[in-house]
């Protein structure tokens, strides 16, 4: 193809020049955890090589010190490339492996490794990118979603113990229902978090399979025979995280569907992020013409023109995020239907809306529970005010008056704007003393 210009001040080569060169598409870069996923791999590569006896010791030291280095964060500058580029991230492949060369020869004082024959040996794009997807994908949910979760499932458990006591009218669509404890409701949520993260757990599971070995159709050429169980077993050593080989690696280059379903818990965490967010924001809407029934921390003015007011913005951001994670399964669903013969050629943007949709849970969560969950209150003279003038309390008359007189009592409630209690002993279906002993609102629930 002739020859190109590479800046000298960079570590890269001619292969991540060119397709710096022709993909001048968006501004969004490779994702760094993909690049850091590629370090680990390469190193683990360059160990086994060198116990399998095809890379000798002194060209391992100079791979692994260079992976070191880009997994250590101190070679940002050297990965340019876009998240817009071959489908099958074969030029990030090369970058990491051109960055890894020129960076080691740098540290021996004379070129002794080439990108292709030693730091890419036993190896494909095709098989090095979609174990870096995985890779990546594992890490960033172990070390990031997952303790963010958890700490916002402490945060409801404790709500839960500090509410008890705490009764208030249900709402279901959206309309008057019967009585609830707000620390049930507060069970309601951590439990649906909960829920999510054994789905998420299970994901990683899948996840946790490896294409590596597979080279360039799955058929493993050029690769030793035992490469991709070693390989997976060394990244299990460096990471704590039990990877392991794929079984069959034709599967493991087409298919994408361990980050569909993986995609697949993320969304329902965020469908319940969003649910939460929102019961969050309309119990606290007010402070005066709305539910008003908690109190949220008041974090910043809320309006330009409106003297006082204050918004529930964490909850915004909670849903905007949700919003971003659903949207984002559309793209890695379609682009994991794109496995075409022996190679899906979608796997930039599929692991780029992967790891966007991780790292935006993972801030959201934190954000929203340190700067909103951790200071929810109950305002429980506003919960017993619209618990008692609730008409759904009609619902503990049933069993004494049947379920037409209970509603008659509570359409006469409605029409004139009296109590329940009133409506019933005018109608003669109860004495004030029995409708006590009947509608007791701490024994509905």
């Amino acid at each position: 193809m002739g020859t190109v210009a590479v800046p000298a001040d960079k570590y890269w080569g001619a292969q991540t020049q060119r397709s710096y060169m022709n993909f001048r598409i968006g501004e969004e870069k490779m994702p760094g955890e993909i690049i850091a996923a590629f370090a680990l791999m390469k190193k683990a590569a360059a160990l086994v090589n060198c116990r399998l006896g095809k890379l000798d010791e002194t060209r391992c030291e100079l791979i692994c010190q260079a992976a070191d280095e880009i997994h250590a964060g101190q070679l940002t500058r050297h990965f340019p490339l876009v998240v817009w580029q071959t489908g099958s991230g074969t030029q990030s492949n090369m970058n990491v492996n051109e960055v890894i060369a020129n960076r080691g020869n740098e540290i021996a004082g004379e070129p002794l490794l080439h990108p292709n024959d030693h730091v890419n040996m036993s190896q494909s794009s095709n098989d090095t990118f979609p174990t870096a997807m995985h890779i990546a994908a594992s890490l960033a949910v172990r070390e990031r979603l997952l303790p963010a979760l958890d700490s916002l499932i402490d945060t409801f458990r404790c709500l839960e113990y500090k509410n008890r006591g705490a009764i208030k009218s249900g709402r279901t669509h959206l309309q008057d229902a019967t009585p609830i404890a707000f620390s049930q409701e507060i069970s309601g949520w951590r439990a649906s978090l909960a829920e999510d993260k054994k789905m998420v757990i299970a994901a990683l599971q899948q996840a946790s399979s490896l294409a590596l070995g597979g080279t360039a159709v799955g058929t493993g050429l050029n690769a030793p025979k035992q490469f991709g169980n070693l390989t997976a077993q060394a990244l299990s050593e460096m990471t704590g995280v039990p990877f392991h080989t794929a079984e069959n690696k034709f599967h493991a280059l087409t298919s994408k569907d361990e980050l569909v379903f993986l995609h697949g818990a993320l969304k329902a965490l965020a469908a319940d992020l969003w649910k939460i967010a929102n019961d969050v924001r309309f119990l606290a809407s007010g402070p005066r013409c709305g539910l008003g029934e908690i109190f949220i921390p008041e974090n910043e003015p809320g309006s330009s023109i409106m003297p006082g007011k204050v918004n529930p913005t964490q909850c915004e951001a909670l849903t905007m995020v949700a919003l971003q994670v659903i949207a984002n399964d559309t793209a890695v669903s379609l682009a994991a239907s794109q496995g075409n013969f022996e190679l899906n050629v979608f796997m930039p943007v599929c692991i780029y809306n992967v790891l966007q949709s991780i790292r935006l849970l993972s801030d959201g969560m934190d954000s929203f529970n340190r700067n909103c969950a951790v200071g929810i209150t109950a305002n429980r003279e506003k919960m017993r005010e619209n618990l008692h003038n609730s008409l759904m309390l009609v619902t503990a008359l049933s069993p004494s008056i049947g379920y037409e007189n209970a509603a008659k009592t509570a359409k006469l409630a409605h029409q004139e704007n009296i109590s329940l209690k009133e409506a019933c002993t005018r109608l003669g279906f109860l004495t004030a003393e029995a409708f006590d002993r009947v509608c007791k609102p701490e024994e509905m629930i």
